[in-house]
């Protein structure tokens, strides 16, 4: 089946196109010498770039939530002269599904919903004992039964572009912890900032080096943790380009995050993380690697999926102190 040629609208969130690239190991899988192109937002870009089974990766020119109908209708257009055999639409929207419509895709598979009929026409009914993102993503791909969808994925990294930049800043002798103490979805999924610094203020103590890394969302957060440990971290955040980013984390020893995009990033890259979820899932949307333990309470009010706290205590997060982290780490 060379000549397959398959676009994939992938997912906004990060944390998703991780998750998604086990479709697209499947996709490859199945057809071999099949080309796979993903189109996706701006952002999320570098981190398609480092996934060997994508051959192409396509910029979206849209903020989130953008309708922008004539723009989805030329950015179609113009891509007709591709000539894709079948478009995988991974969102659920309406708008999602017309880029494939309009550059003329004979099969454009998604699931059922928002009134896509037409614009989907190899349309999938949701399995709703598929509670995992990565299984909803799997319903899509190519049927083959001889094809494993446990299969190992990984991103590219560049260690030596990590120690270039990072040259003066790191001896031999040191370990090395990655910390995010962001989450952009909101604060309900965000450990306090107080106990990320006392689990920093430890491994400090015990000939570790602190990397801080995020968004330019997260700033606030690093200045606050720079202050609670009297600057003895190194603060990347929104320093670093997400590519930068990736390779920075391919040289820690440890990962320390939220239930974030760069959580599923460290899954990927295969090194021991500590994954703190609140509001959230772990069963849902868990790091899909086998060197990930994961911190969740399951209180009777969690999951509850909220931004902030309904509650207004964030109970699912303050009731998970710093020493039991310190103990999985250090």
């Amino acid at each position: 089946m060379s000549s397959q040629k398959i676009l994939v609208i992938g997912p906004s969130w990060l944390g998703d196109m991780v998750m998604a690239q086990k479709l697209f190991k499947v996709i490859k899988d199945h057809y071999p010498k099949g080309k796979l192109h993903v189109a996706s937002p701006i952002w999320t870009i570098p981190l398609v770039s480092r996934m060997p089974e994508v051959d192409k990766s396509i910029a979206l020119p849209f903020s989130h939530g953008e309708l922008s109908i004539l723009k989805r209708y030329q950015l179609g257009k113009s891509l007709k002269v591709e000539g894709y055999t079948q478009a995988i639409v991974l969102t659920n929207s309406f708008k999602s599904a017309l880029i494939p419509f309009f550059a003329n895709i004979p099969k454009r598979t998604g699931f059922l919903g928002e009134m896509r009929f037409g614009l989907i026409n190899d349309c999938i009914q949701k399995d709703k004992s598929l509670y995992r993102t990565v299984d909803q993503f799997l319903a899509l791909a190519p049927k083959n039964k001889n094809i494993k969808t446990s299969l190992s994925t990984y991103l590219v990294s560049k260690p030596n572009q990590a120690r270039k930049l990072l040259k003066g800043k790191l001896k031999p002798s040191y370990k090395i912890l990655g910390i995010a103490p962001g989450a952009e979805y909101g604060e309900a999924k965000r450990w306090p900032i107080e106990y990320f610094a006392k689990v920093a203020i430890e491994a400090i103590e015990n000939n570790w080096k602190v990397i801080l890394l995020g968004s330019s969302n997260d700033h606030d957060l690093g200045r606050s943790l720079d202050r609670l440990t009297k600057n003895k971290v190194i603060n990347l955040i929104g320093k670093t380009k997400l590519e930068e980013v990736i390779d920075v984390m391919s040289i820690c020893n440890s990962f320390l995050s939220n239930d974030s995009g760069l959580m599923h990033v460290a899954a990927s890259l295969g090194i021991k993380q500590v994954a703190i979820f609140g509001s959230s899932d772990p069963k849902k949307t868990p790091p899909l690697s086998r060197h990930a333990k994961l911190i969740y309470l399951g209180l009777s009010c969690s999951p509850c999926f909220e931004r902030t706290c309904p509650l207004q205590h964030t109970n699912c997060l303050k009731n998970i102190k710093p020493e039991e982290i310190i103990r999985k780490i250090i």
